[in-house]
């Protein structure tokens, strides 16, 4: 009986063109996938794959502490482009969020804080940074960017969305 009904809503579904399958992803456009790769404003395209293994990855390793894109031991500096565009160097680019993941530095610029931020520099301290490449860092930096535009002012909205 349960097959029945089952294959019946599927033969409405395809008779009347409606899914009454979920949807789990949405495919992103080539627009949304381009971000800034470095100062001189240069871009890149990231591809759906690489957008994937950029979340799969932050959510791993970062959203611990950056969950929708805050920053929870300092609710006043987050992830939106507008802090990281301020930061010195302005992390708002790929070039740089790569270089701030392999050896951070503080807002101003001045000092390391590899031993207290999860960093390539750090991976014995952090251990879930130690198998990270070059490239999972680039995806990693190209999902941190994109997400204003996926999650516009939700990516950084702290308290009032999560």
């Amino acid at each position: 009986m349960i097959k029945k009904n089952i294959i019946s809503l599927l033969s409405i579904s395809i008779l009347f063109g409606y899914s009454f399958l979920p949807v789990h992803s949405t495919e992103l456009d080539e627009a949304t996938r381009t971000v800034i790769f470095d100062s001189s404003s240069k871009t890149i395209t990231l591809t759906p794959e690489q957008v994937k293994r950029g979340k799969r990855l932050f959510n791993n390793s970062c959203a611990q502490c950056h969950n929708g894109g805050i920053t929870k031991t300092n609710p006043n500096i987050g992830l939106e482009l507008e802090s990281l565009s301020l930061a010195i160097p302005a992390r708002d680019n790929i070039v740089n969020l790569v270089d701030y993941m392999k050896d951070p530095t503080s807002y101003d610029g001045q000092n390391s804080i590899a031993e207290l931020h999860p960093s390539i520099k750090s991976a014995e301290i952090f251990p879930k940074m130690r198998n990270l490449t070059d490239e999972d860092l680039l995806s990693m930096a190209g999902y941190i960017l994109l997400q204003p535009r996926v999650a516009q002012e939700k990516w950084g909205g702290g308290k009032i969305y999560y």
